[in-house]
């Protein structure tokens, strides 16, 4: 967009808002004509005001506002007898940063309890000197932080069925964002000497399933890392802690958790989390393997399922946006079920393989509408529609999930899935 065309845009955005605020500036007034005959109430001193707060050290470990307390990650219903994962909230999420205590949670055999002075990494296979390493040998490498999204190759798959369920916590709330730091992996496999013909690694983690994945090399030797902090603390229990692997925009189960161990080798290991699942079946029972990448993906937080709109005027339509094949180039929405698009505006930072914050103004005159958002990342893929992610892979698949979702509003604003 040229810079005459966004200045025109935010032109007509400014009288747009200012039409807006004609009505909310009447509502204001009313408000303050009541507040008036209640003889100043509105200018009382509140309760809070006259005493002495609490102090700041308690609790030792800072907690959210009592008032926040229904902002927690989504359990499943009815609970099963082991849990075995939960969501995260991103309909009550501002930027593009997850806290920790609502980045959802995925396990095979629960969560161990790992003790990071005993807790070791070996690396062995197809390298010139195996080697196993502490926790204290780990930190002392030279580390980085970066921002990058996790999600569930699981996430909204649901949906490919049928509209089964309603929030946008329901749908898609197996994705989060962080800062992660840790070492490059690369520096560490580079000491212990990468044999040629080393094509593939194998990683496995130290929890009761003992998860196991096979990883291309070239992705072990470009942006994955080992990770043992997560947003300037060390990593939560069910994050992996001590030591996990990160693997930038690949699907999150191959991010393995409490990792111990990495093997490299010729070829994959076809391990059971990679035949018998995280596989995509076809419409001819074949299964497709090693679709490692999350494709691009958008959706509307603000407003969306359960929601209500209170009263006519102006919103501002917001939500996420991310892809695992690089940045969000462009993001569209749509107020009217897909026939005219708009394009959002991208809030900064727009980084590689991270959640995108996007933002679109709509004046909502009453009547019911269905709102819907698009993304193209920078490797020029857009993102499908239902019917176009089944028509490319099959009826039956299961993972990868990122078609366009919609939102239906009614007329009294109320809003539901329109799937």
């Amino acid at each position: 967009m040229s810079k005459k065309d966004e200045f025109s845009k935010r032109r007509h955005f400014l009288k747009s808002s200012v039409i807006a605020g004609a009505s909310v500036g009447s509502a204001m007034s009313t408000h303050s004509a009541l507040a008036q005959t209640t003889e100043g109430s509105f200018l009382e001193i509140d309760p809070w005001t006259k005493t002495q707060g609490s102090t700041f050290v308690n609790p030792p470990y800072g907690l959210p506002s009592k008032y926040e307390k229904n902002v927690v990650r989504l359990l499943p219903s009815p609970a099963p007898t082991f849990l075995t994962g939960s969501r995260t909230p991103l309909q009550s999420l501002h930027g593009i940063i997850t806290p920790n205590g609502l980045v959802f949670e995925r396990h095979h055999a629960g969560v161990p309890d790992i003790n990071p002075d005993l807790h070791k990494l070996v690396i062995h296979g197809m390298v010139d000197r195996p080697m196993v390493f502490t926790m204290d040998d780990i930190v002392r490498f030279p580390s980085e932080s970066r921002i990058y999204f996790l999600e569930c190759s699981g996430n909204s798959a649901a949906e490919l069925k049928k509209a089964s369920n309603q929030t946008v916590q329901q749908i898609h709330g197996l994705v989060s964002c962080c800062e992660w730091t840790g070492v490059r992996l690369s520096t560490i496999l580079q000491e212990c000497g990468i044999q040629p013909g080393a094509k593939w690694a194998l990683a496995e983690g130290a929890d009761g399933a003992a998860m196991t994945r096979s990883i291309p090399m070239n992705k072990m030797m470009d942006d994955a890392l080992l990770v043992y902090a997560q947003n300037g603390e060390m990593l939560r229990a069910e994050q992996g802690y001590p030591l996990r692997l990160f693997l930038p925009g690949y699907e999150g189960n191959m991010s393995i958790k409490w990792l111990r161990r990495i093997k490299l080798g010729t070829e994959p290991w076809q391990t059971r989390e990679e035949t018998s699942a995280y596989t995509d079946l076809r419409s001819d029972g074949k299964a497709l393997q090693f679709t490692f990448a999350m494709e691009v993906k958008s959706v509307i937080t603000q407003p969306s399922g359960m929601m209500k709109l209170k009263s006519k005027g102006f919103y501002e339509i917001s939500g996420f946006a991310w892809s695992g094949n690089g940045k969000i180039r462009r993001v569209e929405v749509s107020t009217d079920g897909g026939k005219l698009w708009g394009e959002a505006v991208l809030q900064e930072p727009v980084m590689d393989k991270s959640l995108v914050r996007f933002r679109f103004p709509w004046m909502w005159d009453g009547a019911p509408a269905t709102l819907m958002s698009r993304a193209v990342d920078s490797s020029g893929e857009m993102q499908p529609t239902m019917d176009g992610v089944i028509k490319a892979k099959s009826v039956n698949t299961f993972y990868h999930n990122n078609a366009i979702q919609p939102w239906s509003v009614a007329a009294n604003g109320e809003i539901t899935n329109g799937r």
